[in-house]
């Protein structure tokens, strides 16, 4: 009789699960929330906060070493968002490169993941020998002087230390999406497949902690230390001034930052999330979107403060303890945005966070359904991302100077001769470069 009861309460919660599109558990941390609404998200205090945007996730076993078609990693086939998004055809043209650095700004990294380890950041100055023989990376010793000791792959803001152990496993997952190591026959391939990941925990679920403040030093961090990319999947309602300014700070020295349009299930238009929605040229703001390409009910939207659309849900990703599962979330879309940056960066290292941001928003693929999600009313297409010409720059590299009726998905000229005619040997270089695989396949 008490099995039967059981039976009925499982069976009615997980309908009820269902019905209503939430978890049956939500996970929650010190001012963190599972996809909180906006009310809940306000805090009681004037003090502006931030929650990490967890989405939900299932764990998953680990993943044994088989034949793959494809970069030969067993578990690429899980992953739907990079044939939604066209990153096994832009892996043809790029894998990305370790000399891109992209800052992800999470709740840690398991650094001895086999699909993670190769793509971690090293500092320079904490690498190496110093004086007396000691490995820099464990001398005990701030051999680069920039006020963290043994900083070699990032730093975490909640304890002071180096220590950057993921005790919840969604900044693990991010990292995997962003940058999983390729072509290494295990798990799963990030969307850059070569790529330096820098670890700044600012978030653990076991510490009470100001979020905020974590994160203001992280991006710092970034920004000192020389990222090309911040990745950040947390946020809140409030307005902050020391966060703006620090993301300013990264907009004037050329730093992208991909941010999540948050899970609160409303339009960001009225409801204001911060940071994806600061006033700044080198902010992408994401959302997420399904397989079908509808963006999720959980997901924030917004024509005039969300960028563009990517994939969110039920993304395959690393894990913590060499495991792998999918998690779901405007954090998932914002890590893909986030790798598509990364092999455009590694393509031309001219590319600033404007130039990088003009074209991934330029060359998404236009969806009706998305006009009143987005401000581009795009989803994310990595393949020709790498392939568009900028319209303002002829085959000669002579700069157009009318393109005021240049379509949507292409641009205009910047005004800036020498830069276009950079950016237009970039897509001649990557068109010849495509021919070339096209024309081998067909011998």
């Amino acid at each position: 009789m008490i099995f039967r009861i059981a039976l009925v309460l499982g069976t009615f919660l997980l309908i009820a699960a269902v019905a209503f599109n939430r978890p049956l558990f939500s996970q929650k941390g010190p001012l963190a929330s599972l996809e909180t609404g906006p009310a809940s998200a306000k805090s009681a205090s004037s003090e502006p906060k931030r929650q990490q945007e967890f989405g939900s996730f299932k764990m998953n076993v680990k993943v044994p070493k088989q034949n793959s078609v494809i970069m030969n990693d067993p578990a690429i086939h899980k992953k739907w968002g990079l044939q939604k998004s066209n990153a096994l055809e832009a892996w043809q043209l790029t894998t990305g490169s370790r000399d891109i650095i992209v800052a992800i700004v999470d709740t840690g990294i398991d650094v001895n993941h086999p699909d993670l380890k190769n793509n971690l950041w090293r500092n320079p100055g904490e690498s190496g020998l110093d004086e007396k023989g000691n490995d820099k990376a464990t001398n005990g010793i701030d051999d680069d002087g920039n006020g963290y000791v043994d900083d070699v792959h990032g730093w975490n803001f909640v304890h002071g230390n180096h220590n950057l152990k993921d005790n919840h496993g969604h900044g693990t997952h991010i990292a995997g999406i962003v940058g999983a190591e390729g072509g290494n026959k295990y798990g799963v391939t990030g969307v850059a497949p070569k790529v330096s990941l820098m670890v700044l925990k600012y978030f653990d679920p076991n510490s009470p902690g100001n979020n905020l403040v974590n994160t203001i030093k992280a991006f710092n961090y970034a920004v000192s230390m020389n990222a090309h990319i911040i990745n950040y999947s947390g946020g809140g309602l409030e307005f902050s001034k020391p966060e703006f300014t620090a993301v300013k700070q990264a907009e004037q020295k050329g730093i992208l930052f991909v941010a999540a349009a948050g899970n609160e299930r409303t339009n960001s238009d009225f409801n204001k999330y911060y940071p994806a929605d600061y006033d700044l040229d080198n902010i992408i703001s994401v959302t997420a979107i399904n397989p079908t390409l509808r963006v999720l009910s959980s997901s924030n939207y917004g024509v005039q403060t969300v960028d563009i659309a990517a994939p969110g849900e039920n993304i395959y990703s690393t894990l913590p303890n060499q495991s792998f599962g999918p998690m779901t979330g405007t954090s998932q879309a914002t890590a893909f945005v986030s790798g598509v940056a990364a092999l455009l960066m590694a393509h031309n290292r001219d590319f600033d966070a404007k130039a990088v941001r003009k074209y991934i928003l330029r060359t998404g693929d236009s969806l009706q359904w998305l006009k009143s999600k987005t401000s581009t009313s795009k989803k994310l297409n990595v393949y020709r991302t790498l392939t568009m010409l900028d319209q303002g720059v002829g085959a000669s590299g002579v700069v157009a100077g009318n393109t005021g009726s240049a379509e949507a998905d292409v641009f205009s000229s910047r005004g800036d001769g020498e830069k276009n005619s950079n950016l237009n040997q970039l897509g001649n270089s990557l068109r010849k470069a495509l021919k070339k695989k096209q024309q081998k396949k067909s011998e």
